[in-house]
């Protein structure tokens, strides 16, 4: 049997503003395989983001569980949520959150500084396809390479997991496909357990598995046979 890298029950977030409460996740019930690669489909609203936030330990449930093998990401306190994004989790958000006056390099290389076994931040520029960009400034990078540096910088500190938020929503398709590819290839060769945010439809042929989520469940979900290449996708 596959081995769970997430167990999650019960898993519940309501946010408190004034005297009015919003729930963000309803009682979410969820496994994920080590190694495999989820897709999160659904509307905005719907509690992808909650999700994809409670299991990179970036906020708190406020009932149910959430394992990530021996880590009680629930019960964690502050600082064990901030070990465990340190040593285990890379984020790849929509927007880049590139440091201007560093190079590509060197924004790669400041996250390398903080982890436990990481790999040379050069190396992490070559999996993305970026090593002849390695000194360039981000003004001098196109979008879609500035996103490939954010995917290095996420996957430098060889993380057990990588957490994508509609990392190809400021993207055109083309470009968009450059930037799938980079984290295809990297899920691979890091066997790191991927979960992608996205409202794109398209996208979810190259997941292991599409959760649709709505009003805060999760609505159904779809095994894909094969991983679909990133430049066969329809978007």
């Amino acid at each position: 049997m596959p081995v769970p890298a997430f167990t999650a029950r019960g898993l519940t977030r309501i946010y408190r503003m004034g005297e009015v409460e919003v729930a963000a996740l309803r009682g979410v019930d969820l496994d994920i395989a080590q190694g495999e690669f989820i897709v999160l489909l659904g509307p905005s609203g719907s509690g992808k983001s909650t999700l994809l936030n409670i299991l990179g330990a970036l906020d708190a449930p406020t009932a149910g569980s959430v394992r990530f093998h021996d880590h009680d990401l629930a019960a964690a306190d502050d600082a064990q949520r901030t070990a465990y994004r340190r040593d285990h989790v890379g984020f790849v958000f929509q927007f880049y959150n590139l440091l201007p006056a560093l190079t590509a390099l060197e924004n790669v290389a400041v996250v390398a500084e903080i982890a436990r076994a990481p790999m040379p931040a050069a190396a992490a520029l070559e999996l993305v396809g970026l090593a002849d960009r390695a000194d360039h400034f981000p003004a001098q990078l196109s979008g879609g390479e500035q996103q490939r540096v954010a995917v290095a910088r996420a996957i430098v500190k060889r993380p057990e997991v990588l957490l994508c938020d509609e990392p190809t929503g400021a993207l055109d398709a083309a470009t968009g496909v450059v930037v799938l590819d980079a984290l295809a290839r990297v899920t691979a060769e890091l066997g790191a357990t991927t979960v992608l945010i996205t409202h794109n439809a398209g996208i979810a042929a190259m997941a292991d598995r599409v959760l649709f989520m709505s009003d805060g469940r999760i609505a159904g979900e779809r095994v894909n046979a094969t991983r679909m290449p990133p430049d066969q996708l329809h978007w």
